[in-house]
């Protein structure tokens, strides 16, 4: 139970309460329980308003009735506003993505409507570890195996240092009844077969202590990929040019004075602010050979955009107009 507010606590004093509140996103699972519950008793002291936005995916029988039960708690504990929001999930990139992209377009909605500064998250060091695991397994470079921040844009996670059982130990003490989802130890979904069985698995092998071992690699990949995205940004602000809206350039002799930790970070960043997806691992290969193997090849095609090189220079293009945001040096 101190665990849980202490952290609630530490979090809260790198915000700042006059500035606006913050809604925590509930379940009524243990994780966002334990974070609803700790907030509910630290926020009053702390002057820092919060209150609590619900849900509904509409993917389980009882769904709207779950998502009640936990609005109520969420009152009955003095947090305010509670908001409900139910959502259609769709199929795009896969019932765990489409969720996902769903869920958040819904706290979006929810900042807007409340004029709250941010949704706070109840990862624990466990959904860490399970992160880690699962960019590995999908060949992810640093940027993928850095997992989650405390603090990304609108999103905070104030219990990514404690593990689940620790917020299930602190409702316990508090006397408070938490609901298990099923989804949780659905074999369909890969983050599920990671949390019931490969982790469990490892840990018989290798030992305990996993998930703290991970969550400290994501730690140190952290760190290393903001330092080059440091290193790439500043590139970017010195020698990228944007002509047009759907359109970025720059040259190849600047790119190859840095390493490819940081050109492929430019190209990345290049093709992302004209509107373009993510170039998948695959395409960057062809993209770094437009660099060191040139022999005059045509134009890549990437998702949304293209890239080329021309005169010197690599031009990435929108496929079609697209407002983005830039100036003429930088993204």
């Amino acid at each position: 139970m101190a665990d849980v507010r202490r952290a609630v606590r530490e979090w809260a004093g790198l915000v700042d309460p006059t500035t606006g509140g913050y809604l925590v996103a509930l379940s009524g699972g243990g994780d966002s329980l334990a974070l609803a519950w700790a907030l509910s008793e630290e926020a009053p002291g702390l002057a820092l308003p919060v209150g609590a936005v619900i849900v509904d995916h509409q993917l389980q029988a009882g769904s709207a009735e779950r998502a009640t039960i936990a609005a109520e708690l969420a009152t009955g504990w003095g947090l305010s506003p509670v908001i409900i929001k139910t959502i259609t999930v769709g199929n795009a990139g896969g019932p765990e993505e489409a969720a996902r992209k769903a869920r958040y377009q819904a706290f979006s909605e929810a900042l807007k409507e409340t004029g709250a500064r941010g949704v706070l998250l109840a990862h624990t060091k466990d959904d860490q570890a399970e992160t880690v695991l699962l960019g590995l397994a999908r060949g992810s470079g640093p940027s993928g195996l850095k997992g989650m921040a405390v603090r990304e844009g609108m999103v905070h996670r104030p219990l990514l240092e404690l593990s689940r059982e620790t917020l299930r130990q602190a409702l316990r003490d508090a006397g408070v009844e938490w609901w298990d989802d099923p989804h949780n130890d659905d074999d369909r979904f890969a983050r599920s077969r990671v949390r019931t069985k490969v982790l469990p698995l490892l840990e018989q092998e290798l030992g305990p202590g996993l998930a703290d071992s991970l969550t400290r690699t994501a730690s140190l990949f952290r760190q290393d990929s903001e330092a080059l995205d440091g290193f790439a940004q500043a590139c970017i602000s010195e020698h990228v040019d944007a002509e047009t809206v759907g359109q970025r350039s720059v040259g190849v002799e600047i790119l190859l004075e840095h390493s490819s930790a940081i050109s492929s970070r430019v190209l990345r960043s290049m093709v992302i602010a004209v509107g373009g997806g993510p170039p998948s691992f695959a395409q960057m290969n062809q993209i770094h050979g437009l660099l060191t193997q040139w022999r005059g090849q045509s134009a890549i095609d990437l998702s949304g955009a293209t890239l080329e090189r021309v005169e010197g220079r690599i031009v990435v293009k929108a496929r079609t107009p697209k407002a983005v945001k830039g100036i003429r040096r930088g993204l």
